[in-house]
């Protein structure tokens, strides 16, 4: 069976669902396939804000935002990309105001602004209130307005398909060939089903359960950039993987940094501010990355709290009121998962894997492209995490990844609307679901294999130890060669589920799959990546380096199965690389 539509959006988060409103807004015979039902999708679980040079509370500009955009990444920003950002955010921000996203208010009714890592005034003199926040719940409120617009515009929703491969016509992606709908299965009976269309636009979030400690929830597995990888398009800048300085301990559950927007302090086992010692200007306001490595040497240097492997987040000093109006979930999150009252102790935190810098490589309209000169794939777009577009480079700035993906979610749709006028129908196989079908069933049909269970756990392991917040060659030798071995033993994993209704046992065997293959690219790009920027903190080559590794790396498989590395030079226009110091 083949269902066709003129446009397909993969994924019902806050890139998806904008996408998605826009090319209904156009009349274009759309729908979106999500693997879980459209308001359980990631972008619910951003808490602090969404970053827009309002001015709502003090000076502010675009131009500022940009090059804190800019600078934060260090330096690997594509600064087209960034300005792109930094002046689409202020419409974007009002136009979700106009649609009714419920923004806390300043006292004369405006949107409500708060301090957040990295975001400065006058170019790096100090703090900024940039960040427009609904209390502390900010990515549930876009999610739930962004749906319930695509409802009003009469949105197609297929809930609960997986996407499980990409239809193509003419060839392999990464060789000339174009976009022409996708496989899903549908999880409640198992049936795949063809869907064919001129355009696929793929927002299906990041792939952060590679790591043990992680922020993401079980659903990220890298579906959408593992199958573009699959059929021939380049991995951009896959060794960029942030780390939030302030999860749960051991958990990984995100405490949002808009504790420390409002004042929160970070705090060693003497109870000293430690963030003096590494960002004396902007403090616990520094960018996440630069945080997260102060955890470490504070941890390293035997100051963590009683001399295990975490520091404190101190929030006591801000009172009952801001506690419980501007901070409600996140204050709940450590009563519920540590027993800690935040109100009177302060709440132990670790470092937390949190954000995939890089993807599928797009331009500043979302369409994807396939080599170092950004040659477009037709009829293929990404957004949101699942793209890198680059406007993040080597380190995402706090609340710009709400930015992310509202402007270029909305930009999807627009450039999908316009690229499908004209085009005709894809041809495309009546049997075009049977490679996939394929593998589904060999893993469903195995008797008995290697345990997806004990696989993932492994990868979650080496990948946390070995490709975490700290990299060295030595270690990142290891986690290639032990995701290589899990690659060979994946090939003979089995589930106990052998039915057709509802088996999440087989489908999480398929992300297992998805993972493996974004770990493998990002190994390969860490070692080849011999500096330090951003959150690539390689110990042995701890300077950044100018001279060699001022570009964006590609990652694909050649057809021996080895990854390989290509590099394009980012895009320069205003500000010309410095010293990244805060």
């Amino acid at each position: 069976m083949i269902l066709d539509h003129d446009a397909l959006v993969v994924g019902a988060g806050g890139a998806g669902l904008w996408a998605a409103l826009e090319l209904a807004k156009a009349g274009v015979n759309s729908a979106v396939l999500t693997k879980l039902y459209p308001t359980r999708s990631h972008t619910g679980a951003a808490q602090g804000g969404v970053c827009a040079a309002l001015g709502n509370q003090e000076e502010d500009h675009w131009e500022w935002h940009m090059f804190d955009t800019i600078k934060g990444g260090d330096y690997l920003v594509d600064q087209d990309a960034a300005e792109v950002l930094a002046r689409e955010a202020i419409e974007t921000v009002i136009e979700l105001e106009h649609m009714g996203l419920p923004f806390n208010r300043t006292p004369d009714g405006r949107i409500d602004q708060r301090r957040f890592g990295g975001h400065t005034r006058n170019y790096g003199e100090g703090p900024v209130k940039r960040a427009c926040f609904a209390a502390d719940r900010t990515g549930h409120m876009i999610l739930q307005t962004l749906y319930q617009q695509c409802l009003k515009h009469g949105v197609k929703f297929y809930d609960e398909y997986h996407v499980v491969d990409l239809v193509t016509e003419g060839g392999d992606l990464g060789a000339g060939g174009r976009a022409a709908g996708v496989v899903a299965y549908r999880i409640a009976d198992g049936e795949l089903v063809t869907l064919r269309s001129k355009a696929v636009l793929l927002a299906t979030g990041g792939f952060g359960r590679m790591f043990r400690v992680t922020s993401n929830a079980y659903s990220l597995t890298g579906d959408g950039v593992a199958l573009a990888y699959r059929h021939g398009v380049p991995m951009e800048d896959m060794e960029f993987y942030q780390f939030h300085p302030t999860g749960i301990v051991g958990i990984g559950i995100l405490l949002s940094e808009a504790a420390r927007g409002e004042g929160g302090y970070l705090l060693d086992n003497d109870g000293f501010r430690f963030m003096e010692r590494y960002a004396p200007k902007l403090m616990e306001l520094a960018p996440r990355d630069m945080v997260s490595r102060a955890i470490y040497q504070e941890i390293r240097a035997g100051r963590g709290i009683n001399g295990k492997d975490y520091v404190y987040l101190d929030v006591r000093h801000l009172g009952r009121k801001v506690i419980e109006e501007k901070l409600p979930d996140i204050t709940d999150f450590a009563r519920v998962y540590q027993g800690v009252e935040p109100l009177t102790e302060p709440v132990p935190i670790q470092p937390t894997a949190h954000y995939a810098m890089g993807g599928i490589g797009t331009n500043v309209f979302a369409q994807v492209v396939r080599d170092a000169n950004n040659t477009v794939v037709p009829g293929l777009y990404a957004a949101g995490e699942t793209a890198c577009v680059s406007v993040h480079g080597a380190n995402r700035l706090g609340t710009n990844s709400l930015v992310d993906l509202l402007v270029f979610g909305r930009r999807a749709g627009r450039q999908m609307a316009r690229d499908i006028m004209g085009v005709g129908t894809p041809q495309i196989a009546d049997d075009a679901a049977e490679a996939v079908r394929g593998e589904i069933e060999a893993i469903r049909g195995r008797a008995k294999g290697e345990r997806k269970e004990a696989l993932r756990k492994e990868l979650a392991d080496v990948m946390m130890d070995d490709a975490g917040v700290y990299r060295t060659a030595e270690g990142l030798e290891r986690a290639r060669d032990k995701v290589q071995e899990l690659r060979g033993r994946y090939a003979n994993v089995s589930v106990d589920d052998k039915g057709t209704t509802f088996n999440t046992d087989l489908l999480e065997a398929r992300e297992l799959g998805y993972l493996l293959d974004c770990a493998e690219t990002m190994v390969a790009a860490c070692i080849n990546r011999k500096e330090s920027r951003g959150a690539h903190s390689r110990e042995d080559f701890p300077e950044r380096d100018d001279v060699n590794f001022l570009s964006h790396s590609l990652a694909t498989k050649g057809a021996d199965g080895a990854i390989n590395l290509a590099y394009k030079p980012v895009t320069i226009t205003k500000f010309q690389p410095k010293p990244r110091v805060y």
